[in-house]
């Protein structure tokens, strides 16, 4: 008989699953963990009552993850990716041929290892790339420690709740953003918008803070229940989000990019914010005008410090 695992992150609804076979369950020492079979969405993974993750549409959120800012720049070298244990996004940042290393900072090593024996085909032979670097350690801590400076530093957390609580806040954003490279991206999941819009709009205030631009993007992710799924960039160049379509045409071409989800046409559309969306960020964001004369969309407002030169 078929267990239900339900998805428990909502306060007012719940989202089930069928798990046709269970194929690990634990508490470690930092979360809970189920890895399950559905027969519609393949293998899945499951962190504390929250989906992160299936085999049918993985896709989408590594591939918007990795190609949106690593394609915004012309020649990323050093890559960090903050969670991601499955592999995911590490895969699509090196599929980018210039890129000469990418580190991974996963908390938790089950997390990695059940991944690997679960679901393979998602790290696709990352972990065994010699431009990888694979760090066991709390991603608050390596950006406050480390000397390394990085293109584009790729926050691939859970839910704002338990180990994920802290790659959420103004410590860590500061300290990723002392982290890059002059003129480096910095992006993160930003949640659902439609149900947690406070979710996004603490994030782009402390962006917005931080960075002379920040901008929220979007993708949809089936999986993650509940509407299209926001992602937020940061950067002090302005000029990276205004990358023409033609020129990241080029860029795909000349890298070998090959993606299911991302086109250059997406990249650019991304940054069109739904209205609603755009409301829960109303007051700490405003159209670029002089700085960057962005052909994607009036919708497309970005968030510019105050004052900032």
């Amino acid at each position: 008989m078929a267990r239900w695992i339900e998805e428990t992150f909502h306060p007012h609804w719940r989202v089930r699953l069928e798990a046709s076979k269970v194929l690990h369950e634990v508490k470690t020492a930092h979360q809970h963990l189920a890895i399950f079979e559905n027969e519609t969405w393949g293998t899945v993974l499951m962190l504390d009552g929250v989906c992160q993750l299936t085999t049918l549409d993985e896709f989408v959120y590594h591939e918007m993850m990795a190609h949106v800012p690593l394609m915004a720049l012309a020649a990323p070298t050093r890559v960090l990716v903050i969670g991601g244990g499955d592999g995911g996004v590490l895969r699509e940042v090196l599929k980018h041929p210039s890129v000469a290393k990418a580190t991974l900072c996963e908390i938790d090593r089950t997390v990695i290892d059940l991944s690997l024996e679960h679901y393979p085909q998602i790290a696709d032979g990352c972990f065994d790339d010699p431009r990888a670097e694979v760090v066991i350690a709390d991603g608050l801590k390596y950006v406050a420690d480390t000397r390394e400076r990085f293109d584009a530093i790729i926050v691939d957390s859970s839910e704002p709740i338990g180990p994920s609580a802290v790659l959420h806040t103004r410590a860590f954003f500061t300290d990723c953003k002392r982290a890059l490279k002059k003129g480096g991206i910095l992006v993160t999941q930003n949640g659902l918008p439609f149900l947690f819009p406070e979710h996004l709009r603490a994030t782009t205030e402390i962006f917005a803070s931080l960075f002379r631009v920040a901008s929220p993007y979007m993708c949809t992710q089936p999986c993650y229940f509940g509407g299209p799924f926001a992602l937020n960039w940061a950067s002090d160049d302005a000029g990276l989000l205004d990358v023409a379509e033609a020129t990241l045409a080029r860029r795909v071409t000349k890298r070998g990019i090959t993606a299911r989800y991302y086109t250059p046409a997406v990249h650019r559309a991304a940054f069109a914010l739904p209205g609603y969306v755009a409301a829960a960020v109303d007051g700490l964001m405003r159209a670029i005008k002089s700085t960057v004369k962005s052909n994607v969309s009036t919708n497309n407002l970005v968030a510019k410090k105050a004052g900032r030169r």
